[in-house]
């Protein structure tokens, strides 16, 4: 009879296609995956547009476990990090966790913004998980480890090299080979590649090019499948900007020497500026258990404001048909572009989830929910669900927003173009200067603050940093007391912010406007999106406390 480690290559290389993880330590009968319980299957409809994840969602991959499909996704500078979403039909995605989740894992202290975590790689089956991801200016390539995708999951195993790598992959070859394929770091650092010992968690030798890719620079974010005797080697090249493309290369050996695809790049739209989606990079595959193939990638939406092209939300997740000729190269999307609208027909059953509510309230006997991220650290002694039961304490900190450090900041990424976020706040200020509010972050010297100050009298300021060495006041109006409700409503061209007392239902009244572009990457740099979260900062070492009793978070109008 054939071992159980037998019919585990079997199960990966044709039930859960490409990419599929390492056997587990013992059999999977011993080692049961806990599966959410279905969701009430949704009437498909014909197409879906992309993005599939909007917002900061960028240098996706993909998974998928029996009939469970489970994504990552870079982070870089926040915590907690690495999150992972949760489909059943690769359209529709519900975060379920982070796999760096706790202070004991990793710490990215004195980390400037767009540095920490980059591209991740997810690979999954059988009750075992695994990433494997770079921590840029840290501890270098690791590895974790998870039973279930939502955690918990395994302090980092670091992968150690003489040199420096980023954008590990690993790759688990029928065999039993496990193959770890990296960039080479640099410009045009090309692919390389060396085996693994996962259980002794080092390398088996030192890692050798394998592939320079196409010639554009930064050939990064390699993927290794295998298909039909033939080894693909998946990658992205040209900067992850308007010029980014997906190349891909094969052979009959994982070692190469690798012959490019005769189409390549396979997908790009460098040549189409005018198409709303640009950037497309990142990309990783994964089969449906009918047969059918897709890619998750990046992409941007830029919009026309101030004479050229901006994104501020960042890079988000899109999915790409694939489909094989019959000369063994894949095709993406339509020919080697990437249409609004996709068909349908080739994805699992529509299933979508539950909306989220619109009002998130906060109870001390449950933990923060997984969307809420801090800068650098887990933010211990800045922020409590207990000390106003009810409600969410922030502590201020003497750590601004423009500082490399961890304020007292809590947020979430802009998810749409069109956003509203608003909250209730009730500050109590322990001296002049002291604050607390609305922020909305990109980074140290691009942010923008709705804030609350009560020397001489109960004020609220709406200030900008915008790459000048000081925040800038926008306006300021008197308020009547410090219990206010602020509101940020995000259109695709401007941040509209405003305020109204948190008694009555009185109407929104407006204190200033600030255009997306002056938040977006081209203005800004870095590789995020827009943040929009919560923020209180002490002037003194008496700290103030800020509580917010709840948060709205829906599409704008």
């Amino acid at each position: 009879m054939a071992s159980w480690r037998h019919w585990w290559a079997v199960f990966c290389l044709g039930a859960m296609g490409l990419g599929c993880s390492a056997p587990p330590a013992t059999p999977a009968s011993s080692a049961v995956l806990a599966v959410p319980a279905p969701v009430p299957t949704a009437p498909r409809p014909a197409t879906f547009t992309n993005p599939v994840l909007s917002g900061f969602a960028s240098d996706p991959s993909v998974c998928r476990s029996g009939d469970d499909y489970y994504l990552v996704t870079s982070t870089f500078e926040y915590l907690p990090g690495l999150p992972i979403y949760h489909s059943r039909d690769l359209v529709h995605w519900r975060l379920i966790g982070n796999a760096l989740s706790r202070a004991s894992q990793i710490s990215f202290v004195g980390r400037k913004s767009s540095k920490a975590i980059f591209a991740p790689t997810l690979r999954c089956g059988g009750g075992r998980f695994y990433i494997v991801t770079t921590d840029v200016e840290g501890i270098g390539n690791f590895f974790l480890t998870a039973r279930h995708p939502a955690g918990p999951w395994s302090d980092p195993v670091r992968l150690q090299e003489s040199v420096f790598g980023m954008d590990p992959s690993f790759f688990f070859d029928d065999d039993g080979t496990v193959y770890y394929t990296r960039h080479g770091g640099g410009r045009h650092g090309g692919v390389y590649q060396a085996r693994v010992d996962l259980e002794a968690g080092r390398l088996l030798e030192t890692p050798r090019l394998v592939w320079s890719g196409m010639g554009g620079i930064w050939p990064e974010g390699p993927h290794l499948y295998k298909r039909d005797g033939w080894y693909y080697l998946l990658i992205a090249e040209g900067g992850t900007s308007y010029d980014h493309r997906i190349t891909m290369a094969r052979s009959r050996s994982p070692w190469g020497p690798f012959e490019p695809h005769p189409d390549n790049p396979v997908l790009t739209h460098r040549h189409l500026p005018d198409h709303p989606l640009q950037a497309l990079g990142h990309a990783d595959l994964v089969m449906t258990p009918e047969g059918a193939w897709w890619a998750t990638l990046l992409a941007i939406r830029p919009q026309a404001a101030a004479g050229g092209r901006h994104h501020h939300i960042g890079r988000e997740t899109v999915l790409a048909p694939v489909q094989w000729r019959e000369d063994g190269w894949p095709v993406f999307g339509q020919g080697g572009m990437l249409a609004e609208a996709q068909p349908t027909e080739r994805l699992p059953a529509w299933a979508p989830w539950p909306p989220a509510p619109v009002r998130e309230t906060f109870k001390p006997d449950e933990a923060l929910p997984p969307h809420w991220t801090f800068l650098r650290t887990l933010a211990p002694g800045l922020w409590s669900l207990t000390a106003r039961p009810g409600q969410l304490r922030l502590i201020g900190a003497r750590t601004g927003l423009d500082t490399v450090g961890t304020p007292a900041f809590v947020g979430r990424r802009q998810e749409r173009l069109s956003q509203r976020f608003a909250t209730e706040l009730a500050f109590t200020p322990a001296a002049p200067g002291d604050a607390a509010g609305i922020a909305l972050r990109m980074n140290e010297t691009h942010h923008v603050l709705l804030q609350l100050r009560s020397a001489p009298a109960p004020r609220l300021e709406c200030r900008q940093r915008a790459g000048s060495s000081d925040a800038n006041l926008l306006a300021e109006t008197v308020v009547p007391q410090t219990r206010l409700q602020l509101q940020v409503i995000a259109t695709p061209q401007a941040y509209a912010l405003a305020w109204r007392p948190a008694t009555g239902e009185s109407t929104w009244q407006p204190l200033c406007s600030v255009p997306t572009y002056q938040l977006s990457t081209e203005s800004a740099g870095g590789f995020t999106g827009v943040y929009l979260g919560l923020y209180a900062f002490s002037a003194t070492d008496k700290p103030a406390t800020a509580d917010f009793a709840w948060v709205d978070f829906e599409p704008g109008p």
